[in-house]
């Protein structure tokens, strides 16, 4: 049975516990509640405290917040500040800390960099190091701008073949937050190509092709070329001309898989392999011309196309067809010309057809002619020798002429012109992108000649005076034989018109004992000008004033030369005219010169004759590098009224004009004296060969065959012992140039097969001569 009073018990202690359970839940959820209301007063930012900024304020720091005051306390957007703050390159260091209620943000600023320096640097200047740099004095120091410009630097290394450099950037802190930025610089070797390999080449050997790429392997005689180092920009030239030379051969379809440079581990050398696909070599098969254009006959323009049925392809010869035909229909009237070879392989009978398909082009004009790369040279300089302006429809022919015509000023290194996409789709701009050489010279010399024996020569030249195309010359020469010194200034647009204009002063002593028993002193001043009739024509004029003097005759001269001692005084007028359709004026490779020179004196002094003088020389390459050149002469004088002609102003032959022969050595001839008198006409000619002597091309070695021919007659007045047969003297010969690092050295050995036995001969020609 339940007993009452246990249960009233039990009752009691149950409701007692509840009761505390019940006090304690209350107690609790007050208690959360509170400290809830408590956190949440505490997270919330009441201010933004900026520690540590010196040089940049606090607003702009707080700029870069993504918390500002009254925002609610977040851990993601603290951090997203840190980045922002990192970001800007202003802070080597940044701590947020979030002290209730404040925000405090503490930085350290990057320093400012005083100034920058290069250590260990040798090879290249501090000023060409300078450029290639981000970072600048007065300038935020930041580790990512500096680890770029430190690969920078290594990339400029690189491209001058040092891959072994490394570069250590140190900062020297300084008061005021400033430092001092040092790149310390280990060049290390040159990294040399040490071998150049060929995989699928059948055709030829990797001799030949090693021959035709740029990259060359290293040798001891290449200390002055940079080729033998590794350069990328250059491995892609050479994949082009190995691409022109398998063209050239009739390999059409040739390919490079892949051009491959491997650094051995010590970074010391490179190995290079071009991987190859000759593909089939073709010959020409059919060739026609197709017109579309009303007036161009495709019959008259075959016979401009200089391709032979049966002979190997050469795509060389294929682009000078394009050429000639372009301007073909140039001269037609036909400004906007598109010609297109259409190509048509026949792979089993190894034959290419070949369709000229021309049509109208574009009408294209003009936009713009933009110049880069002249620091020194005046854009006018470059702008005048254009055949085109702006405006003007475009002209491909015209275009190769305006870049050679530059070419041809030699006042650069490189000249390229290319024409990209205008404002619109009838317009193109050209660009010309140059790479100026120095111009201007003071040198000194020291060399031997077979003319003038031992020299010393001093000359300070200056081809681009000003950087405005102007030429200024000052040249001073002792030697035994022959002394002088000059002056000569030229402008070659004088007013802003294609006329050249300048003077010359000189005075010369040479001494003739030798071969005339005579010495002359001459001092001149002289007037040129001159200026273009078309592109090919131009039109020279000069006037010359000249004191002169034959001296120290030898008492054993011939009659005639003594009779002509004394002073004179010259006044002489000039004239030439010059045919030009080279394709450069440095180095001719095709085409021809005719040159026609008329001299009067008279005008005033106490000279007066009529000299006439004509000249012309025709190139033709062979083969590749074999030049075949011929060169012509022929000159007539004849005094005016009672005067004769004196020997200073007779034409004289032998030596560089006829080799084979002493200068003066061939013509009449005093037997009795022996002495060379000169000639009052004169004819000379030679035809020769010069071509590679297949050794690499930095040794500048080249060869040479030639014959040579002439003749020189007539002396008034005359007597019995002038011997004056007018014959023509032929020589045989050879001879080897080197354009050494200390000058040109020639030498030339000539043989007489048809000669007078009177005639004075020389069987090796040197000249040797150095600048420094």
């Amino acid at each position: 049975m339940l007993d009452p009073r246990g249960f009233v018990r039990f009752s009691g202690v149950f409701l007692s516990v509840m009761r505390f359970i019940l006090i304690f839940l209350m107690l609790g959820f007050f208690g959360v509640q509170s400290n809830v209301a408590l956190g949440q007063k505490a997270s919330i930012i009441d201010k933004i405290i900026v520690e540590g900024a010196r040089r940049i304020d606090d607003a702009t720091v707080k700029s870069y917040l993504l918390l500002q005051s009254g925002d609610e306390m977040d851990a993601v957007r603290v951090d997203q500040s840190l980045k922002s703050l990192f970001a800007t390159g202003l802070f080597a260091d940044v701590v947020i800390d979030f002290v209730s209620p404040q925000l405090i943000v503490k930085v350290t600023e990057n320093p400012v960099i005083n100034r920058i320096a290069f250590e260990g640097n040798k090879r290249i200047d501090d000023a060409d190091l300078e450029k290639e740099l981000v970072l600048r004095p007065r300038v935020v120091y930041t580790r990512t701008k500096v680890q770029s410009d430190v690969k920078r630097l290594l990339d400029v290394y690189n491209s001058n073949g040092r891959y072994a450099a490394s570069i250590v950037p140190k900062v020297i802190l300084l008061p005021q937050n400033r430092a001092d930025l040092i790149f310390e610089i280990d060049e290390g070797p040159l990294t040399k190509v040490e071998g150049i390999s060929f995989i699928g080449n059948k055709f030829t050997g990797d001799k030949d092709l090693r021959s035709v790429i740029r990259t060359k392997v290293a040798a001891w005689y290449r200390f002055f070329s940079s080729d033998d180092t590794y350069n990328a920009d250059r491995l892609s030239v050479d994949r082009e001309l190995l691409r022109r030379f398998y063209f050239s051969k009739g390999f059409i379809d040739f390919q490079i898989t892949s051009a491959v440079a491997e650094l051995t581990p010590d970074g010391s050398a490179f190995f290079l392999s071009f991987s190859l696909i000759e593909g089939t070599r073709y010959k020409f098969g059919e060739v026609n011309v197709r017109a579309s254009l009303k007036g161009i006959k495709p019959s008259e323009l075959i016979t401009l196309v200089d391709l032979k049925k049966g002979e190997n392809y050469d795509s060389r010869k294929v682009d000078k067809a394009i050429t000639k035909l372009n301007e073909a229909a140039a001269d037609q009237g036909f400004a906007f010309v598109e010609v297109r070879p259409i190509i048509e392989r026949n792979a089993k009978d190894q034959i290419a057809n070949i369709i000229f398909d021309i049509k109208e082009g574009p009408r294209v004009f003009i936009e713009r002619i933009e110049i880069a790369g002249n620091v020194r040279t005046v854009d006018e300089v470059l702008r005048r020798e254009f055949d085109l302006v702006e405006g003007d429809a475009f002209n491909a022919r015209k275009l190769r002429k305006s870049r050679q015509n530059i070419q041809d000023l030699n006042f650069f290194n490189k000249v390229n012109v290319k024409n990209i996409q205008g404002s619109n789709a009838d317009k193109t701009v050209v660009k010309v992108e140059v790479e100026e050489k120095s111009t201007g010279a003071v040198s000194f010399g020291a060399g031997f000649s077979t003319d003038n024996g031992p020299l010393l020569d001093i000359g300070i030249r200056e081809q681009n005076l000003l950087g405005k195309g102007q030429k200024l010359n000052f040249n001073g020469t002792l030697a035994a034989e022959r002394s002088t010194a000059s002056i000569s200034f030229t402008e070659p647009y004088f007013l802003n018109r294609d006329i050249s204009g300048g003077f010359d002063l000189y005075r010369i002593i040479q001494s003739n004992q030798e071969s005339s028993s005579y010495d002359s002193k001459e001092t001149g001043f002289g007037l040129r000008a001159g200026y273009s009739i078309s592109n090919e024509l131009r039109q020279n004029w000069r006037y010359k004033a000249e004191a002169a003097s034959i001296e120290n005759v030898s008492a054993s001269a011939s009659k005639l030369i003594k009779a002509q001692e004394g002073n004179r005084f010259l006044s002489e007028v000039g004239h030439s005219l010059i045919y030009d359709k080279r394709n450069s004026r440095i180095i001719p490779t095709d085409g021809y010169i005719i040159k026609v020179f008329n001299d009067l004196a008279g005008l005033g002094g106490s000279v007066k004759y009529f000299r006439n003088k004509l000249e012309g020389a025709q190139f033709l390459e062979l083969f590749d590098k074999w030049i075949l050149s011929s060169r012509g002469r022929a000159g007539y004088i004849f005094g005016i009224g009672d005067d004769n002609i004196e020997i200073t102003d007779r034409f004289s032959l032998g030596g560089n004009n006829l080799r084979g022969f002493e200068r003066g050595g061939v013509g009449p001839r005093d037997i009795i004296t022996d002495d060379g008198l000169g000639g009052e006409w004169m004819y000379a000619g030679s035809f020769e060969t010069s071509f590679p002597l297949g050794l690499p091309d930095e040794l500048a070695l080249s060869g040479r065959l030639f014959s040579d021919f002439g003749s020189l007659g007539s002396v008034s007045p005359s007597n019995a012992s002038i011997r004056d047969t007018g014959s023509v003297r032929v020589s045989l010969g050879g001879g080897i140039g080197w354009v050494s690092p200390f000058g040109p050295i020639t030498v030339d050995i000539g043989y007489p097969i048809k000669k007078e036995a009177f005639d004075k001969k020389e069987r090796v020609r040197f000249n040797f001569g150095t600048r420094f």
